[in-house]
């Protein structure tokens, strides 16, 4: 296992555009967010940067969190999908949450196999597709959650706002529908 280093910046990566908020002055102070990157055996995926994607977490953040994100080889994606979920398949994300407050403290595992597929297949960018992920999961670290329509309509509208205000589309959209 190969880690990397916690990163600390809280600055908007240089080129990105200011929300609409920022553009019209409001100013929301990111919560704290220590975050340790790891790679699983055998992940070669070039990524974004860490402050990059430090950055997408932090705009899912209500509160401080200290956030373990891994990047899995599908082998050890299907084996915690299957050890916790009783899922015998690779799937995009799984969130380990163990508090919620007054820091939030969560593990996110991550199969960057499976997010390059789904990218293709739904006709995304990689990085749109890996932004929103690493949001859904943040999310789910924070409590949210999607087992009824209603929790998972309120967390897709979460999850929208937080992307439009990055300056992504919709992880919704589709689209394939579009045409």
């Amino acid at each position: 296992m190969q880690a990397t280093q916690k990163t600390v910046n809280t600055q908007a990566p240089r080129g990105r555009q200011k929300s609409p908020a920022a553009r019209r002055g409001a100013r929301r102070t990111p919560p704290e967010l220590e975050v340790l990157f790891e790679r699983g055996e055998g992940v070669t995926q070039r990524l974004p940067s860490r402050r990059v994607m430090r950055y997408w977490m932090q705009a899912a953040l209500a509160r401080p969190a200290e956030i373990n994100v891994r990047f899995a080889n599908p082998e050890e994606a299907r084996e915690l999908n299957k050890t916790y979920r009783g899922k015998d398949y690779a799937t995009n994300v799984l969130t380990f949450d163990y508090a919620h407050e007054p820091v939030v403290s969560a593990d996110i595992v991550i199969c960057l196999d499976v997010v390059e597929q789904e990218a293709r297949e739904q006709f995304k960018r990689f990085q749109a597709h890996l932004a929103h992920l690493l949001i859904h999961g943040v999310l789910h670290a924070q409590g949210w959650d999607h087992e009824t329509d209603e929790e998972a309509e309120r967390m897709e509208a979460r999850e929208t706002e937080i992307m439009l205000g990055l300056g992504f589309e919709s992880p919704y959209y589709d689209p394939a529908q579009s045409h």
